[in-house]
């Protein structure tokens, strides 16, 4: 188990510990199991957000999908069949 050190604002200290209280009461450890959620939560959002825009990178590059072998859908798909 990891130990961090961190400095915040008293106004988020405080907002943070009543929040925590309100959530999961009073109890040993339960700002260590909050703190826990909120910084799995809050990375899991920042590696989604850069799956999203690699994503969205690729959609706006495009795909190149080969020549266009055909002009018309006729000429795809109203081929005269070959009897055997």
């Amino acid at each position: 188990m990891g130990t961090i050190t961190v400095n915040v604002t008293d106004e988020t200290e405080e907002f943070f510990r009543r929040t925590v209280l309100s959530e999961f009461g009073k109890g040993k450890g339960i700002l260590g199991r909050a703190l826990d959620e909120a910084m799995k939560r809050w990375a899991e959002e920042k590696r989604q957000g850069e799956i999203a825009e690699r994503q969205a990178a690729l959609m706006r590059k495009g795909f190149k999908l080969g020549k266009l072998m055909y002009k018309k859908r006729s000429e795809l798909y109203d081929r005269p069949s070959v009897s055997r």
